[in-house]
Order: C-alpha cells, then structure tokens, then sequence
C-alpha cells in the first residue's frame, strides 16, 4: 500500500432520505398476558403444551412482558433512534373467538401502544397476522377452511378502522410459507399438522385469498392514508455470476420459486408451471379468487436473512425454464443452525423483486440473527452481530443506490424474545432481556444501530 484514501474519497454508503430505521417483534413472542383482559387462546398457546412440540421446554405466557412493559420498550426505541416499529396485533386479544364482538381490552392495548408510538416519533407499522391464529378457528379447520379466510378480512377491516387514524401501513401475513408449509406440512411449527399435498396448497390459496381479503379491507376501512402490503419470506436466487444470461436466469428463478405465494399476490395469476408441478394436487380456486388475490399493493415486505438458492443459466434439457439451481454451501453459522450468513441476498433480494416486479416501495421487514449474546460484566459485546449488520446493509445500500425502491428496513429484533420451537435460548435482539427479572440491557450492536440511523449509512 502506499497510503490510505482521504476520508472524502471513500464511497458513500448513504441511504435515500427519509429511509427508516426500525425494529420488529410480533405479539406472541413478546406480548405475554395470555389470560388477561378477555385475551382467547390461539394455536400456539395449544403448540406450546403438546409433548414433543418445542425443542425445549418453554412457553409464552410471559415472555417479555411487553404487554406491560410497553412503555418501557418504546423509550428503548427512542433511544436507539429508531424511526419506525414494525408490532404485530394478536388477533386472539381483539376477536377472542376469532369472529364475533370485539375484544374492547385487546384494542385498547393497541391503542395505547400506537399512541405511545406517535409521542415518542416512531412510525408504527402494524402485522395483522404473525402466526397466532384464534384456537377457536382451527377448532373448526384453520386455515384448511376458506372460512378462515373470510375471517381473516373480517379481522383486518376491524383493526383497520379502529387503528387506520394513526396506523398508515399495514402488513397482512408474515412468512406465508412457514404459516402454510411448517404448520400444516412438516408439523414444524402450530398448528404442528402434517397433512397431504393436495390439502397444503389448499392451505396455501387461503392463506393468499386471506391476504387479497385483507388488502381489501385495509383499503376500504383505513382511510385514505392507509398502505398495505404483504411480509413475506419469499425465496431468495442468487446469480452465481453477474453475466447478463445468469442474471436472467435468477429472475426467471424468483419468479417460479416464489410462484405459489409472492408471484401470485403481484400478478394475480399462478404460474404455468406452478400449476403443472402441482398436478391433481393443485389448489381448487374460486371465480374472482385470483382478482382478489392479486388486489394492487402499496409496497412489497421482504424477510431477508440469507440466500435460498444460487442460480446460473442452462441451456440442457433438464432445466426447461433455462436455470439450474446450485447446491447452497453455507458457511459462517451462528447460533440458529438454519441460519448462514450471506449478504448478498440483501443486495439481489430487493434488485429482483424490483427487476421481476417493479413494485412501488420494498421493505426488509425482518433481518438480523441470533447469539448466545451473555451478559458479562453488564455488557453484551455482540460484534458478530456488528458484523452481520455492516454486511448486509451494505449490500442493502448498494441495491438503493442502484435504483431498488428500498424505503426502509427493520431489525429482528428489538428485544430477545421467545423464539418459537427454541423457546428463549437464541436471542435475536438489540436489546438483551433477562428472562427472570424482565431487566433490559442494549447490547453493543444497539449502539452501532443508533450511529447508523443518525448517519442514515451503514457505519
């Protein structure tokens, strides 16, 4: 080397203006207060009880308190120069039975925690459905029900007037796939069923049909600020080389792995070759289902944590769509074993979903990772997490400086939380939580998140 760069020559690693800076939790995991104020039973709080569900022994009836402690957690927000929170409504609280009266208690809470939001200058962005479906709904079938669905967009328009005054963007279903494929398919996940192929897309339609049900209503019942779009964890191509030919390969990859959920939600139609794939298995669809269906977005939410696939063009017979999927070779685990780092899916994530798409405004509305994060000495000097975050922001960055309508991001997760079949033993948050005295504690990474927002750059 024969000298370092002027610190006014480096690039510029700047986001767009008015990009926001959020955090994200959903209500079972945080809220706790399972029995109080009329609350009803959703599937987990059965999942939680049924011997062999979770991998370890742990339940959500407290979890973080935040039912609570909400305040608290608000100010925390504030301190970290957050500018956005991204909450789900447990849709127990506020129909407890699923339908019926509403659960006044329940949208009070909400209420108050919008409210508390709007004083402390964070914009609230509202989840209508992390995962906790009314028990009294799949009592009667859950989500194998069309009914549901039409439950579903009963809900929304509910919450959606009673919060559309001060509440400006709703996000429908997160993860439709572990909803559809980890409930009812593998067991995964609540309800924990594990049922045929055929059944499981029909799970699947009803889960998009409830989503275009909820657009709907948002629309109708929000007033005229409202924006509405979906969370989804879509599947993430990678081109294994920027050629133009394996760039066009990962497109027409994102598109077909992503056929029987986010495909179908922007252009109203299953794929041709969905369809075939599917065969006698196929989902059976309503007149004005895929209208419906495909109801125009405001914006498209993306959960981001790693690559799915890396894709290169092939001409060989054996790869009729003209790509090929390559084998994924992880590397850098952390403490999810699911989990292996690779940035570049923030970067091509939001480049294809633009590319394929061209939607008006994206959202990463999950990204980070989760770490034994201990407390020594007070202090949880998480710099893996650093890391990750100056990774895959950067490459955040460069897609918004190429054009990718990114207009904000959000943290998993504000807080260490119950984390599903894991119970509380990966924390994901910027914030440590001592499960036993409810004590919160930002952890390094939470002061590298509030330089950031405050630079609105990666740091």
């Amino acid at each position: 080397m024969t000298g370092t760069p002027d610190h006014h020559d480096r690039i510029s690693r700047t986001f767009p203006d008015g990009f926001l800076w959020g955090t994200a939790t959903a209500a079972y995991q945080v809220e706790g207060a399972v029995d109080e104020d009329g609350r009803g039973a959703s599937i987990w709080d059965t999942f939680v009880r049924t011997p062999g569900a979770m991998l370890v022994e742990a339940d959500a009836d407290v979890a973080c308190d935040h039912y609570h402690r909400y305040r608290e957690d608000v100010a925390l927000m504030r301190d970290l120069g957050a500018t956005a929170y991204r909450f789900s409504i447990a849709w127990p609280r506020v129909l407890p039975e699923g339908t019926g009266t509403p659960n006044e208690a329940g949208l009070g809470f909400y209420d108050r925690l919008v409210d508390e939001l709007l004083t402390a200058g964070v914009e609230p962005f509202a989840t209508l459905y992390h995962w906790d479906l009314p028990q009294a709904l799949q009592d009667r079938g859950g989500w194998v029900e069309r009914s549901t669905a039409e439950a579903f967009g009963a809900y929304a328009a509910l919450v959606a007037e009673r919060l559309g005054d001060r509440v400006h963007h709703f996000f429908t279903i997160n993860e439709f796939s572990n909803l559809v494929d980890s409930g009812y398919g593998t067991g995964l996940l609540a309800p924990g069923l594990r049922l045929a192929a055929k059944e499981v897309n029909q799970v699947r339609h009803h889960a998009v049909l409830a989503h275009g049900l909820a657009v709907q209503a948002v629309r109708a019942h929000g007033g005229p600020a409202a924006q509405v779009g979906p969370a989804d964890n879509s599947v993430i191509c990678v081109p294994v080389t920027d050629r133009p030919e394996d760039v066009r390969a990962a497109e027409v990859a994102m598109r077909e792995t992503n056929a029987g959920l986010l495909t179908v939600m922007l252009e109203g139609r299953y794929t041709d070759g969905y369809l075939e794939a599917a065969g006698a298995d196929a989902p059976r669809i309503a007149e004005g289902d895929l209208d419906t269906i495909g109801s125009p977005l405001d914006f498209v939410g993306v959960n981001i944590y790693q690559a799915n696939h890396y894709v290169r063009a092939s001409d060989d017979e054996a790869h009729p769509l003209g790509y090929e999927l390559l084998p994924f070779q992880p590397s850098h685990p952390h403490f999810a074993r699911w989990h292996h780092v690779s940035p570049e899916s923030m970067y091509w994530g939001p480049r294809l979903v633009t590319s394929v798409w061209n939607p008006a405004a994206i959202y990463v509305t999950e990204n980070g990772c989760s770490a034994t994060d201990d407390l020594v000495d007070g202090r949880v000097l998480d710099t893996s997490r650093i890391m990750l975050l100056r990774s895959h922001l950067g490459e955040l960055q460069r897609a918004t400086a190429e054009g990718a309508p990114v207009r904000g991001y959000f943290h998993w997760s504000l807080i260490d939380n119950f984390e599903w079949i894991a119970g509380y033993r990966n924390r994901y948050g910027l914030v440590h939580v001592d499960f036993d005295t409810q004590r919160r504690t930002p952890k390094l990474s939470a002061s590298w998140f509030r330089e950031a927002s405050r630079r609105n750059e990666v740091v």
